[in-house]
């Protein structure tokens, strides 16, 4: 998996940065990181910028995980790039709507490389 750009939406800096680590432990080979703290940033990044793939929190202030994901499908932006969630909800009414509203797969907190791995990379997979 070679030369991916990813967008990491979560409006923790560290949850970035954490994010960015065990996809890279995972195996991915990241040339480009693109960060964005909210939703709505998320939103402008994908309008300057091509991705491969795009993790995002579902928790966050402003424009939450969610309706990011609602803007992206219908402002038809990064069409073809996987989107997996990343949640913190026990309860499994938010991954259901994440994947009805158009996300590829989700990944509970806390998360290992190994489940990173196994949740993201057969997502970039050539088909």
């Amino acid at each position: 998996m070679s030369g991916k750009t990813v967008l990491i939406v979560d409006d923790s800096s560290v949850m970035r940065k954490i994010v960015e680590r065990a996809l890279r432990q995972a195996g991915l080979d990241l040339t480009k990181v693109v960060e964005a703290g909210s939703g709505r940033e998320g939103l402008e990044a994908l309008r300057r910028e091509k991705v491969d793939l795009i993790v995002s929190d579902i928790n966050m202030p402003s424009m939450d995980g969610l309706e990011f994901l609602r803007q992206l499908q219908s402002q038809g932006l990064a069409q073809g790039a996987p989107v997996v969630m990343i949640t913190t909800e026990s309860g499994e009414e938010h991954v259901r709507e994440a994947l009805a509203a158009g996300a590829q797969g989700y990944i509970r907190k806390p998360f290992t490389p190994d489940q990173v791995r196994d949740r993201v990379l057969p997502l970039l997979a050539p088909a």
